[in-house]
C-alpha cells in the first residue's frame, strides 16, 4: 500500500515538473514587468499677438474660456483699413478695364470710323487740288489781268497743303487703328494692374489680420491686453494652453532607459482622479542626459544621470491639468529571472 502511494506521489511530481518545464520552454526570452515612473502633466502653451500694430477694438474671451481652432478671440480697429481697401479695389478695377481694352484692340466700328474720316480727307484733298489747279491756270492765262489775283492763288495753295496734311494725319490714324495698341503699352497696363492687385492683396491680408484667431483648441490662461490698448506683434494679447496633445514629462535613469522604446503602451493615473486611468504611449525619449553640470566618467555616477521621457496621454474629457503630478506604469520587456 505504501508502495502504491509512493508511486502515485512520484507520478504527480513528474507531471508537475513536466508541466513547469513545458511552460518554461513555451515562453522563451521575456515576460512583462511594469516600470513605474513619476512626472507631471505637460502641454503646449501659445502666446498670441496681432500681426499689425493698431488699437484693439474688442477682446471677445476671458481667462478660463475654452476656445476652438479658428475662433476669433480679439479684433483691431478697422476704420482706416476699410476705406483704403475700397480705394485700392476701385483703382484695380479701373486698371483692369484699361488692360482689357488694350488687349482687345480697336473695335471694328472704330476702325470703320477712321476709314470713313480718311476717305473724306481724300475727297477734300482732291477738291483742294482742283481748285488750286484752276486758280493758277486762270492767273497764268491772264498774266495777272483777270479777276483772279495772286492772293487767290496763294490761298488755294494753302488750302491744298492743309488738305494734304489732314489727309496724312487721318491715314496714320487709320493705320494705327488697324495695327492696334503697341505691345509696350499692353505690358505697361498689365504691370500696373498687377501692382494694383498686389496692393489690394496686402490690404486684404491686413484686414484679415485685424482678427486674432485661435490656432488650435485650448483654454485661455491669461488675458494680457484690453480694448483701447495699442497692439503690436511684440505684445501678446493671450496665453493659450492647448488641450491636445497632452503628455507626462518624466525622467528615467540609464538602467531604466535601456528597457524603453517609442510606442510602448502605458497607463497614467493622477492622485486627484481616484479610480480613473488614462491610456498612453511613450512618444519621446531624450538621447541626452539632463541636469548634468560636467562630464562624468565613473560608472556609479553615470548610472545616476536621468533622461527625459514623454508619455503622451489620451484625455478626451480634458480632465488633466497642466502641472498635475502623475504616475506612469509602462509595460516593458524584462529578462526572465531578472
Amino acid at each position: 500500500m505504501n508502495r502504491n502511494r509512493a508511486l502515485v506521489i512520484a507520478a504527480l511530481a513528474v507531471l508537475v515538473i513536466g508541466g513547469g518545464l513545458l511552460w518554461w520552454f513555451s515562453h522563451p526570452g521575456t515576460d512583462k514587468k511594469a516600470l513605474v515612473i513619476y512626472g507631471n502633466v505637460d502641454l503646449r502653451q501659445v502666446d498670441l499677438a496681432f500681426n499689425n500694430s493698431d488699437r484693439i477694438a474688442a477682446v471677445l474671451v476671458q481667462e478660463g474660456d475654452r476656445v476652438t481652432s479658428g475662433q476669433v478671440l480679439a479684433r483691431l480697429d478697422q476704420s482706416r483699413l476699410l476705406p483704403q481697401m475700397q480705394q485700392i479695389e476701385a483703382q484695380a478695377e479701373a486698371q483692369k478695364a484699361v488692360a482689357a481694352r488694350l488687349h482687345a484692340g480697336e473695335r471694328p466700328q472704330e476702325i470703320a470710323e477712321a476709314k470713313a474720316q480718311l476717305e473724306a480727307a481724300d475727297a477734300d484733298y482732291k477738291n483742294a487740288a482742283l481748285v488750286y489747279k484752276r486758280t493758277e491756270a486762270l492767273w497764268s492765262a491772264s498774266a495777272g489781268q483777270a479777276a483772279v489775283s495772286r492772293q487767290d492763288v496763294d490761298n488755294a495753295k494753302a488750302a491744298l497743303d492743309a488738305a494734304e496734311a489732314h489727309q496724312t494725319a487721318l491715314r496714320k490714324a487709320y493705320e494705327l487703328a488697324v495695327l492696334g495698341p503697341r505691345k509696350e503699352d499692353i505690358d505697361q497696363a498689365d504691370a500696373q494692374l498687377r501692382a494694383s492687385q498686389a496692393g489690394l492683396a496686402v490690404l486684404k491680408k491686413a484686414l484679415a489680420d485685424a482678427d486674432l484667431i485661435a490656432p488650435a483648441a485650448g483654454v485661455i490662461r491669461s488675458r494680457l491686453m484690453e480694448p483701447g490698448e495699442m497692439a503690436s506683434p511684440q505684445r501678446p494679447v493671450f496665453a493659450i494652453a492647448e488641450t491636445d496633445p497632452k503628455w507626462v514629462r518624466a525622467y528615467v535613469n540609464e538602467v531604466q532607459l535601456s528597457t524603453l522604446h517609442p510606442g510602448v503602451h502605458a497607463t497614467v493615473t493622477v492622485d486627484g482622479l481616484k479610480g480613473k486611468a488614462f491610456k498612453g504611449w511613450v512618444g519621446f525619449i531624450s538621447s541626452v542626459a539632463e541636469f548634468t553640470p560636467k562630464t562624468v566618467q565613473t560608472t556609479d555616477l553615470r548610472t545616476s544621470l536621468v533622461y527625459e521621457v514623454r508619455v503622451f496621454v489620451t484625455d478626451p474629457a480634458d480632465d488633466l491639468r497642466l502641472g498635475m503630478p502623475a504616475t506612469v506604469a509602462i509595460d516593458t520587456p524584462a529578462a526572465k529571472g531578472g
